[in-house]
């Protein structure tokens, strides 16, 4: 029974392995846990709300200024960043239908020095490739979209989490795009819904990105499961 329960996860997960798939599966898991991933996306836009005041001022000058511009650096960097990798985690416990709770959001600390550096390597590489004309920007953001997922849910090493990254993207970065594309038009259907709607817009959004991460992986283990029984 257990192995059969097992299959139809399986078979779940690959059928995400397209963009429709991912949101649908994602709306569905939405509102299956619907009151733990509003506790935490809520938590989530209160963590990040400091960051955004802590802008440096025309007003503010000298030591002062460089004080601030340091702490909001070390803020978003320390705390902000790996927040965003734990939610993404809690967003992929839902795609997965695991039990859900809302401390699983803060699991990014268990390896969190992972986290802080992985972001940082993400940011250089995407930055780099912006620099560059910005499409191949774009490209490496994408292949580098499951970063988040491995150092949270794998306990990956950051150098670790980029490579398998670009290697699990292969074949999957256009899908990667067109979920990210697709999220332009929902995230404002979210802010006409009297605002309130962006809340359940960026739920979707990030449970769909997860899908796709889990479906790959699922999709990645039964090749790798074929090719052990062809031996």
């Amino acid at each position: 029974m257990s192995q059969n329960n097992d299959h139809i996860v399986q078979n779940s997960a690959v059928e995400a392995l397209t963009v429709g798939a991912s949101y649908k599966n994602g709306w569905q898991r939405l509102w299956k846990y619907i009151l733990e991933l509003l506790l935490i996306t809520i938590i989530s836009i209160l963590i990040h709300i400091p960051s955004s005041g802590l802008s440096v001022s025309k007003e503010t000058e000298g030591v002062g200024a460089v004080f601030l511009g340091i702490f909001a650096l070390a803020y978003i960097l320390l705390l902000s960043r790996p927040i965003e990798y734990g939610v993404s985690f809690a967003y992929l416990k839902a795609a997965r239908g695991d039990q859900l709770k809302v401390k699983d959001m803060f699991d990014v600390f268990q390896n969190y020095l992972n986290a802080v550096l992985a972001n940082l390597l993400v940011a250089v590489i995407v930055s780099i490739g912006l620099f560059l004309l910005i499409v191949p920007g774009i490209v490496f953001a994408c292949k580098l979209a499951f970063v988040p997922y491995l150092v949270v849910d794998r306990k990956m090493e950051a150098v670790e989490a980029v490579k398998e990254s670009w290697r699990m993207t292969k074949g999957h970065a256009l899908k990667v795009f067109l979920i990210g594309l697709l999220a332009i038009p929902i995230a404002m259907a979210g802010l006409l819904c009297f605002g309130v709607g962006i809340i359940v817009a960026i739920m979707w959004i990030g449970i769909a990105f997860a899908s796709l991460y889990h479906a790959v992986s699922i999709s990645g283990e039964s090749s790798d499961e074929k090719r052990e029984t062809l031996r």
